[in-house]
């Protein structure tokens, strides 16, 4: 939109608009103005009705949250399979990767992780109303045969999220490995601080308190 400064910007077609419909609709007891058929449009209303306001911000969560997962998809250039496939297939990974390169107790910590993975297709079973563990051995057995699939939360069994088009968001994953290390980092050294103040106060007391 531009701003006209007198009568005779009305008259320049660079300055007007052009919609092929403007109609006013009551809804409820509000008046709502419709502008449709815009042409070289760049910003739209979404609409949003409900019994009530829960129910509203209910869809209005959904709709944000939709939205993000398009933009976050259209900047990333890339996504990766959904369902529990992702985590699977890196936990796997990495338990390979562990045994063969690694030794000590860093091979541990890798050990650690790749099974602090297994927690999102877990999750998926449990809330499914699924046993874990046999939903889980299916799922790994799927992938030692090469067939990177994910949980179908219907049947319980495994499918193939490419052709059911389930997808997460590439950003999403590579937050959650980058928030790993640093959130366990951070708990092991709170816990250092803890140990070091019940060391110094003798009997584990705060300071200045009688035993």
């Amino acid at each position: 939109a531009q701003e006209s400064r007198g009568l005779g910007d009305v008259y320049k077609r660079q300055v007007l608009g052009f919609a092929g419909s403007v109609h006013e609709h009551v809804l409820g007891e509000d008046k709502y103005t419709f502008i449709e058929d815009v042409k070289n449009p760049y910003s739209c209303t979404i609409l949003v009705k409900g019994p009530n306001s829960h129910t509203i911000n209910q869809v209005k969560d959904a709709v944000r949250d939709g939205l993000r997962a398009v933009k976050n998809a259209l900047e990333d250039g890339a996504i990766v399979p959904g369902a529990g496939a992702f985590e699977i297939a890196t936990s796997r990974h990495l338990h390979k990767y562990a045994m063969e390169k690694l030794t000590g107790r860093i091979k541990l910590g890798v050990q650690v992780l790749a099974d602090a993975l297994l927690v999102i297709p877990k999750t998926l079973a449990v809330n499914s109303g699924l046993d874990q563990i046999d939903t889980l051995l299916k799922l790994q057995e799927e992938h030692e045969k090469g067939h990177h699939v994910g949980l179908d939360l219907h049947s319980g069994e495994p499918m193939d999220p490419a052709v059911e088009g389930i997808w997460d968001n590439y950003r999403v994953k590579r937050q959650l490995i980058q928030s790993a290390s640093v959130i366990a980092s951070q708990l092991l050294l709170v816990d250092e601080i803890l140990k070091a103040g019940k060391s110094g106060t003798g009997g584990g007391g705060l300071p200045g308190m009688g035993q």
